[in-house]
């Protein structure tokens, strides 16, 4: 992950540092998992029961409060959660925590890859999981989300596949349980922009550059680029590239495409370039990203 292009500064700030971006508290190595599952006693000792404001750029999370209680602040907006609540934050959100010492549950972090990768696709999917909210989970989600925890615990035969397909439905399931999805909420920014990840996980733009992303949007580069920044803190191209790279993750992972296969189907016609953005984006080659998931 690039820290070095993220400059996220509060609103008419302009002296404080900026928000860490981390892959999960604390860490900016690569993703160590395809999913991540702890528990909150595990790490939120170790900072005093005080989690400092982060944001994770392509990870959203999914928190169980099975005991206790803790105070969250996304973007500004304070959420209360006590025993026996979930609490969703979508990637890009700004948020931290205070949590009551000893309160106990679980946090399970999921690549914007996963998310994106549920299918049939449906848009009210990522619109019910485009903003955080707070929501009491039935015991069918808590039995998925417990099956989750030990199948990544566990290292049996076909690992990986299981907990995506477990990922997908808790995933789905915390969708459903959005009493306020927020329909009709969305500003003409956030439509631009789930357009354009649309555009961007279509086979049929592989290879685009940015200035055509912006054609088939009617704007202008320098007006998508600010939509993005503004969003992500990123540069259209960043964006672009992050979520193309994001998916060289899922080929790389879950497919016996080559390298350069991979690299060809998103657009890439000199494979030794692909590996170079790989590794620029991921610090660590595409081979040395796939070992992590051969059994």
């Amino acid at each position: 992950m690039d820290r070095q292009r993220i400059h996220w500064y509060y609103a008419c700030m302009t002296h404080l540092p900026p928000i860490p971006d981390y892959a999960l508290y604390g860490e900016t190595e690569a993703f160590p998992d395809v999913v991540h599952c702890e528990h909150i006693k595990d790490r939120a000792p170790d900072h005093g029961w005080h989690i400092a404001p982060h944001r994770h750029a392509q990870l959203a999370q999914v928190f169980f409060i099975q005991t206790g209680h803790a105070t969250s602040v996304v973007d500004g907006q304070e959420f209360e959660l006590s025993d026996n609540q979930l609490f969703y934050v979508p990637a890009q959100a700004v948020h931290s925590f205070a949590f009551a010492p000893n309160t106990q549950g679980m946090v399970q972090s999921f690549p914007i890859s996963v998310l994106r990768s549920i299918t049939p696709a449906h848009d009210d999917v990522a619109r019910a999981l485009s903003l955080p909210f707070v929501t009491t989970p039935d015991a069918k989600l808590l039995t998925l989300m417990t099956l989750l925890d030990a199948t990544l615990a566990e290292g049996a035969p076909y690992r990986t596949q299981t907990a995506v397909g477990l990922a997908h439905a808790v995933l789905s399931m915390t969708a459903t349980l959005n009493a306020n999805p927020q329909w009709h909420a969305g500003t003409k920014r956030d439509r631009r922009l789930a357009q354009l990840d649309q555009l961007i996980s279509n086979p049929k733009t592989a290879g685009w550059r940015v200035q055509e992303y912006a054609v088939e949007m009617g704007l202008s580069t320098g007006h998508l680029s600010r939509l993005c920044r503004a969003a992500n803190g990123l540069s259209a191209s960043a964006y672009v590239e992050a979520h193309i790279i994001q998916e060289a993750c899922r080929l790389l992972a879950f497919t016996q495409l080559s390298v350069a296969e991979v690299g060809y189907r998103l657009g890439f016609s000199d494979p030794s370039y692909f590996s170079r953005r790989f590794r620029t984006v991921q610090k660590e080659t595409p081979s040395v990203y796939r070992q992590r998931f051969v059994t």
